[in-house]
């Protein structure tokens, strides 16, 4: 492994699911959940929930760049949940479910777009793309019983129902990149 790890926030509905998707993914060294993008310092989960606070279920991946680029990073993404859905992922709804990419710097934001662009190009959505891109803001670690939430809760009705299929579906497609 590399000595250089960059970071990444991503926010694609229910960071539970993220969180999932890419703590599986070689060359991630952490995915921890959180918020991000909205004006309430330090929220909670409930005052999230709410969506009065602006904020974002959002999760900063640690990665390698010498194993996984960047752009590998949101091809996973956009493959692991619906980026044409406004402030909703399947039941999750309101902004703090929305398909977001907030970048720590100008390459991530030239990337980003580029990705974004590509895929409307290839028009590998039936729908337009309405996940924002944005400059990153504070990233409020969530509270400790959000971690490895669907680790350590396989049986609980919201993992079996919506985090496992998501989870069974990005093994499948991206198997040669999961760790060990």
């Amino acid at each position: 492994m590399g000595e250089q790890q960059e970071v990444a926030y991503l926010a694609g509905g229910c960071f539970w699911c993220v969180e999932a998707v890419y703590a599986e993914l070689r060359g991630v060294s952490a995915a921890d959940s959180g918020y991000m993008g909205g004006t309430t310092l330090n929220p909670s989960y409930e005052q999230v929930c709410s969506g009065r606070t602006g904020h974002a279920e959002t999760v900063r991946v640690a990665f390698d760049p010498d194993e996984l680029s960047y752009r590998d990073l949101l091809e996973v993404f956009f493959a692991t949940h619906d980026p044409t859905t406004l402030n909703r992922q399947g039941m999750d709804v309101g902004t703090q479910y929305r398909s977001a990419i907030f970048v720590t710097g100008p390459e991530q934001r030239a990337t980003a777009e580029a990705a974004i662009r590509e895929l409307t190009d290839e028009h590998v959505f039936a729908n337009p793309i309405v996940t924002e891109v944005t400059d990153a803001g504070p990233f409020y670690r969530a509270e400790p019983v959000h971690d490895d939430y669907f680790l350590r809760n396989p049986n609980a009705g919201y993992c079996r129902v919506v985090i496992a299929p998501k989870v069974a579906k990005f093994r499948k497609h991206f198997a040669e990149q999961l760790k060990a």
